[in-house]
């Protein structure tokens, strides 16, 4: 053994030949060059539309849709595949998203995307971390082929020029308003109604002794307790009013809501001097137990005369909450859904409160609202006008 050893120690201070050192620096070589080869073979066959969609999740879904889209089939004949929208040119970006795709196949051993079915109930979870990405890097994939410098908006349609100089000049991006170019869009409105649903399952374990409430949507409001099954009540309630507890009766709730009645128009209670966010509408019968608060102030924008006041009345516990950070967060999953699926998503104290009511009529019919959700997103929107800050909103 020890001289097995000692020839060992002898070997290794012989010297290098010239032989020996270019033989290595061959080997290296080419051990390099075809691992290599082997790789850049391994990232053209996975960035080709054959691998893209070779899952049966992707051939059932997203690559029907985007078989009849624009990408695939066009007057110029230039087709976009798979990777040219979703894999970075630049090599370590391209690294990251070859590294996170692999969720994608977990995903898909899981179970969680396997059946159109599952795809659908994921689409809109899925879009979002998509068009998130896009945002963040101001749609780079889309500009690898779409250049502003190399488009002439003097060949698109009028209302296509206007939009597109009027995103350029805010500094939009293309996701911006292109959701929904390759691939199918998803239920927007899934988002929030998933949102509403957890609101109510929790809104009894949060509000049960709550001093103050919320409403998340329009409920009856009554100047005596009902019994038995309540029928019409003597007001409505409006989504986000803020409701003082003073009484809890089973399943009713005795509140005190605060506010501004203009002067001739006394069964409308609002939020806010001379700012159109309805809280209140009342019965002449509940119109007349108003209290009035104080001396009248005119507006000096429209020389009207405005009093504060508080009306008390019964509502049902279950159309309320004391959680406002759930609901600022289901009216901002709403606006985004409604606002931001077609256009730049503006802000909300973009515009004074009474504007907003015009906006969300010319617009409601161009989405999937309700009356309802038109009700709630109006209410959110206002409240946080650019008018509204002072107001304490």
């Amino acid at each position: 053994m020890f001289g097995r050893t000692s020839r060992l120690r002898k070997w290794l201070r012989k010297p290098v030949g010239i032989g020996t050192v270019v033989a290595v620096a061959v080997l290296s070589a080419g051990g390099a060059l075809a691992a290599w080869g082997t790789f850049s073979v391994v990232i053209e066959k996975t960035n080709s539309l054959e691998f893209c969609v070779s899952c049966h999740s992707m051939q059932a879904t997203v690559y029907q849709e985007y078989q009849n889209s624009p990408h695939f089939k066009n007057a110029s004949g230039v087709r976009a595949i798979c990777s040219d929208c979703h894999v970075p040119k630049p090599f370590i970006d391209k690294m990251i998203a070859k590294v996170t795709a692999a969720k994608d196949v977990y995903h898909t051993v899981l179970g969680t995307i396997d059946t159109p079915e599952k795809f659908e109930k994921n689409r809109l979870h899925m879009a979002k971390t998509v068009w998130a990405k896009m945002e963040a890097t101001d749609s780079r994939e889309c500009r690898s082929c779409h250049s502003r410098d190399a488009m002439d908006v003097h060949k698109q349609r009028p209302k296509a020029q206007s939009l597109m100089a009027k995103g350029m000049e805010q500094g939009q991006t293309c996701i911006t308003c292109h959701k929904g170019i390759a691939h199918k869009l998803p239920d927007m409105s899934s988002g929030y109604r998933a949102m509403l649903a957890e609101l109510k399952d929790a809104a009894p374990a949060k509000s049960g002794s709550a001093g103050t409430l919320y409403a998340f949507e329009s409920t009856e409001l009554y100047s005596e307790r009902p019994d038995g099954t309540p029928g019409k009540g003597d007001g409505t309630v409006f989504p986000l009013t803020e409701a003082k507890v003073l009484e809890r009766q089973g399943d009713f709730v005795r509140v005190e809501v605060q506010g501004w009645l203009q002067e001739g128009a006394g069964r409308l209670l609002v939020a806010a001097k001379a700012r159109r966010i309805f809280q209140i509408t009342m019965s002449p019968k509940l119109a007349d137990t108003v209290a009035i608060q104080g001396e009248a102030e005119s507006d000096p924008d429209t020389g009207l005369s405005w009093q504060q006041a508080s009306v008390t009345g019964w509502v049902k516990s279950a159309a309320f909450t004391a959680d406002r950070k759930a609901l600022d967060a289901y009216g901002a999953e709403m606006a985004g859904a409604a606002c931001g699926s077609c256009h730049s998503q503006p802000h909300a104290d973009h515009f004074p409160a009474n504007q907003w009511i015009g906006i969300i009529k010319d617009m409601k019919d161009s989405t999937a609202l309700s009356a309802e959700d038109v009700r709630y997103l109006q209410s959110y929107l206002q409240r946080q006008a650019k008018d509204m800050a002072k107001h304490g909103s």
